[in-house]
């Protein structure tokens, strides 16, 4: 009895012993679950068996190394470099990407990519800077490697191949902006293209020394090139240019503005190598001819872009030849500005073969005529800008067609369409999209247009009436035009940001002209005389000193409704009480009255 009881005593001390020191441990219990601490931190229990037992004090050191050890990694820190990076991406600021990489170095290696990916190359001292970094051979980070994106624009007149050589060895830039840094030669642009095969995008628009050699180096290096901008380079050939078609299949957008020396051969060749073109211009190209262009449309099914301003040699026949029946729906914009061969038959061809177009630039295409206009119409809802400025054989036929089968246009431009009347502007107004509208020279408009352009607009059938969202008004030379059409314009257009009314006789007065802009240096003495543009902040000035001037609104009304009461000298109450029942009118209403009126002069 005594055995077993002296059993059970030493039981109960055991069963003691282990409460206690799972007791002094109930702190932290909820690091000892932790998985993590379980198979990092915690001593082997193997040793148990060959060591001699260690103190709860030894067990309590060890936890406490262990949690230390643990708190000492954040939690951001732990975290997968994609997350980190994400994350880091959301700071706008370089400052306080700088800042992050001075953290710790698992935060520098997930900052600094995003702080070197588009260096600033703003000020001189900030290229200097760039360039002095990249050439250090003992820098914690590759840096050459980390700039993705480098754009020597902003200070393009300093720019010379002495400070884009240092930067040769930047060998994985995706786009390079050298935009009129004219004094750089093919010395520094091949060194920068060599060994580059990550280049996606290039711009060299104004280096007049560049040559077919910096576009063979392209040609042979940036197999992935997507963007190649070469406006104004009048030293590079067809031949480079073929090359570059060649190796470059992946260009998607080309600009060759100006390069006046280039001929079909090498659009051709862009044309049938690189099938996913999908913008190019090809401004003031006057030597390319109808072949180039048949062939951009017939090869290019995802050409969304096509602009040949200035392009003279291009006729009907570039359209005509295309494909019986094929349609290219991707092509959205096309510029034929100044095309003056295009002819109606043209225009009829371009319409059928990308039903789908939204702007349509035909500026100075004189020779087109009402016919085209109505071959335009087939366009309907797609059609959203529209210049025919110069157009001048066009007539009202052809607009008020225009605007009942295409009413979503957003711009339009008739600019010395001199054929047009009130009738044409009468329609455009009730387009509800239009924002920017151009009459310039348009001598035959009267106040009878712009009062329509003032009228609130109906939103859909039985809809709510809301204010005209014109923006920008352009109106000189518009001879007819008095000051009351104009403010009754500026009342009604709260969103009218540009308003030309150069060489309109009734804003030529100094208290006027003080909200006008300055007139552009290059413009003459005359010119300057004449220039009468009012944007931004002084067309709300202009407002506002209109609608407060109460003398001049009662004169203006006086002229304008004063036809009413030239046989009525005798009756000066009559006149009284119509001026009173004026100056207490809404604007809505003024517009309302002077253009029942205006209509009722035009019929007669």
């Amino acid at each position: 009895m005594a055995s077993r009881s002296r059993s059970r005593r030493a039981e109960r001390d055991n069963s003691t012993s282990r409460s206690d020191t799972s007791a002094s441990t109930s702190p932290e219990r909820g690091v000892e679950d932790d998985d993590n601490d379980s198979l990092m931190f915690q001593t082997n229990d193997s040793q148990s068996s060959l060591a001699p037992s260690i103190s709860p004090d030894s067990d309590e050191d060890a936890l406490r190394r262990a949690i230390e050890e643990r708190c000492r990694v954040s939690p951001i820190s732990r975290l997968p470099a994609e997350l980190m990076i994400a994350i880091f991406s959301k700071l706008s600021s370089p400052g306080d990407l700088k800042h992050c990489m001075l953290v710790s170095r698992e935060w520098a290696r997930n900052s600094v990519g995003l702080l070197w990916h588009r260096p600033q190359t703003g000020k001189w001292q900030a290229i200097k800077s760039v360039i002095a970094t990249v050439r250090r051979g003992d820098s914690f980070f590759d840096y050459p490697t980390l700039i993705k994106r480098l754009n020597l624009s902003a200070l393009a007149p300093e720019i010379s191949d002495g400070t884009l050589q240092p930067l040769s060895n930047c060998n994985r830039i995706e786009r390079l902006t050298l935009t009129n840094c004219q004094k750089l030669t093919d010395l520094s642009l091949t060194s920068m293209l060599q060994g580059n095969r990550s280049l996606l995008a290039l711009d060299v628009t104004g280096l007049d020394s560049i040559t077919d050699r910096s576009m063979f180096a392209l040609a042979e290096n940036a197999v992935r090139l997507q963007g190649l901008n070469i406006t104004n380079c009048k030293k590079i050939s067809d031949e480079s240019l073929e090359a570059v078609a060649k190796s470059c299949r992946h260009l998607k957008r080309l600009k060759l503005n100006g390069c006046q020396q280039l001929t079909d051969r090498s659009i051709i060749a862009f044309a049938r190598n690189c099938r996913y073109i999908l913008e190019i211009d090809l401004h003031d190209c006057r030597n390319l001819e109808d072949e180039s262009i048949t062939t951009l449309l017939a090869d290019g099914l995802h050409l969304r872009e096509l602009r040949l301003a200035h392009c003279w040699r291009i006729t009907d026949q570039a359209f005509l030849r295309l494909p019986q029946g094929a349609t290219y729906d991707a092509l959205r914009i096309l510029d034929l500005t100044d095309c003056t061969e295009l002819q109606d038959a043209g225009v009829q061809k371009i319409v059928q073969a990308a039903p789908r177009l939204r702007n349509l630039v035909l500026n100075k295409c004189r020779n087109i005529t009402d016919r085209a206009v109505l071959a335009i119409t087939r366009l309907g809802k797609n059609l959203h800008y529209i210049h025919l400025g110069h157009c001048s054989r066009i007539t009202d036929t052809g607009v008020i067609q225009l605007v009942k089968l295409c009413n979503r246009i957003r711009y339009i431009d008739l600019a010395c369409c001199t054929n047009l009347t009130d009738s044409s502007v009468t329609q455009l107004a009730t387009l509800p999209k239009l924002k920017r509208i151009g009459l310039v020279k348009c001598g035959n408009i009267t106040d009878r247009s712009i009062v329509a352009l003032a009228k609130p607009k109906q939103v859909g059938h039985g809809g709510p009436v809301t204010p005209s969202v014109l923006e920008r008004v352009h109106l000189s030379y518009c001879t007819n035009l008095t000051l009351s059409s104009i403010h009754s314009l500026l009342n009604s257009c709260p969103r009218l940001t540009h308003l030309s009314l150069t060489g309109v006789q009734s804003f030529l007065r100094e208290d006027l002209i003080v909200f006008c802009r300055e007139a552009p240096q290059e413009f003459n003495e005359h010119q300057r005389d004449v220039f009468c543009v009012f944007s931004g902040v002084g067309v709300q000035r202009l407002r506002n000193y209109l609608n407060t001037d109460t003398a001049h609104t009662r004169r203006a009304l006086f002229e304008d409704e004063g036809t009413m009461y030239d046989d009525d000298a005798d009756q000066p109450e009559v006149m009284d009480d119509v001026t009173a029942q004026a100056n207490g009118m809404g604007i809505e209403d003024m517009d309302e009255d002077f253009g029942d009126e205006s209509e009722m002069i035009g019929d007669n």
